[in-house]
C-alpha cells in the first residue's frame, strides 16, 4: 500500500568498514551494541532503547549493532562473554539551544559542569521504599552534610527493562525478581555524587555512608549509616550505591546515557576509534 509508512529500524546493523565510518560521522550520541556471533545482540536492552528513542528523538540519539568478528576495529572486543556497549558522541554545532539542553539531560547552567566534570563520580539511588516514606529530603541533607556534592538530581520511576539490565549480574539469584519488582514499584530519586576531597574514592565513601546491605546488620555494626536509619530489610534498604569506579561507569551510562564524564571516558572525546566498554560488576549491591 502506497500510503503505509515504512518503519525505521531501531538499531542499524553495521557490517562493513564503510558503514562504521558513516556511523562515526552521525551527529549526536550513538550507542553501539558490540556482540559475538555465537550469542547475538543483547535483547533485554531493546525496550529500554525504544523508550529512550521516544523521549530524546532520532536526531540526537542513535542505536547500532556490530558483530565483533566482522570489523577489524572491534578486534579487541572479540570473545567477550559480557554485554559490551560503545558510546560515540559528536556535537552538531548547528544544534539549537533547546536541543543542547536535551542532549545534556538538564535545564539551566549546571548541565555544562556535569557534562564536562573532571571529578570522580558515583551513582546514588534513594529507593522507592525511602521515597514512599517521605525520606528523600532528609537523606539528601545527610548526604550533603557528609561532604558529598550533588552534580545531578532526578526523581523518576524505573522501568522493568531498565532494572533487569541494571541488575543483570544478579539474574541467577533467588531474590532477583523481588528486587526488580521493588525498584519499579514507585519513584526513585537518582543522584550523581562527587566530593571536593578524596574524589578518586567517592564510590567507597558513599558505600561507607550507606552501610551494610542488610539493614539489620547495619543497625548492629554501623548504627549511624543510612541503611541502619532508613532501611527495614533487603531489598527495602533505602539506598543503592555503585560498588566501585567501574561499576559507577556502567550504572551512570545506563541511567544517564546523555551525560558524559571526563574522568570516566577520557578516550571518547579524543579518539573516534575508541568507545566506552561497560563492564559487568561481580558484586552485589
Amino acid at each position: 500500500m502506497s500510503g503505509k509508512r515504512k518503519e525505521i529500524a531501531l538499531q542499524v546493523n553495521i557490517s562493513t568498514q564503510e558503514l562504521w565510518e558513516e556511523m562515526l560521522s552521525s551527529k549526536g550520541l550513538t550507542v553501539v551494541d558490540v556482540y559475538q556471533g555465537w550469542c547475538g545482540p543483547c535483547k533485554p536492552v531493546v525496550s529500554l532503547f525504544q523508550k529512550m528513542r521516544i523521549e530524546v528523538g532520532l536526531d540526537l540519539l542513535h542505536f547500532a549493532l556490530a558483530e565483533a568478528d566482522c570489523l577489524d576495529v572491534l578486534e579487541k572486543y572479540r570473545g567477550r562473554c559480557e554485554p559490551t556497549f560503545l558510546f560515540y558522541a559528536i556535537k552538531d554545532e548547528a544544534l539549537s539551544e533547546e536541543e543542547e539542553r536535551v542532549s545534556h539531560g538538564k535545564d539551566g547552567g549546571e548541565d555544562a559542569d556535569v557534562a564536562s566534570s573532571e571529578k570522580a563520580c558515583t551513582l546514588a539511588i534513594i529507593k522507592p521504599d525511602a521515597v514512599g516514606h517521605g525520606k528523600t529530603d532528609e537523606i539528601i541533607m545527610k548526604i550533603q552534610e557528609a561532604g558529598f556534592d550533588i552534580l545531578m538530581s532526578e526523581e523518576r520511576t524505573m522501568t522493568e527493562a531498565e532494572m533487569r539490565l541494571f541488575y543483570q549480574h544478579r539474574a541467577g539469584e533467588e531474590a532477583f525478581e523481588k528486587l526488580v519488582h521493588h525498584m519499579c514499584s514507585g519513584p526513585s530519586h537518582l543522584l550523581i555524587l562527587t566530593r571536593t576531597e578524596d574524589t578518586e574514592d567517592v564510590a567507597t565513601a558513599w558505600r561507607a555512608l550507606m552501610g551494610p546491605c542488610d539493614p539489620h546488620v547495619a543497625r548492629r555494626e554501623q548504627p549511624d549509616s543510612l541503611r541502619a536509619q532508613y532501611g527495614t530489610e533487603v531489598p527495602f534498604n533505602a539506598v543503592h550505591g555503585s560498588r566501585d569506579a567501574e561499576d559507577a561507569r556502567r550504572e551512570l551510562a545506563l541511567l544517564f546515557p546523555s551525560v558524559t564524564f571526563a574522568d570516566h571516558v577520557p578516550e571518547a572525546s579524543l579518539d573516534p576509534e575508541e568507545g566506552v566498554v561497560l563492564p559487568s560488576p561481580e558484586d552485589v549491591h
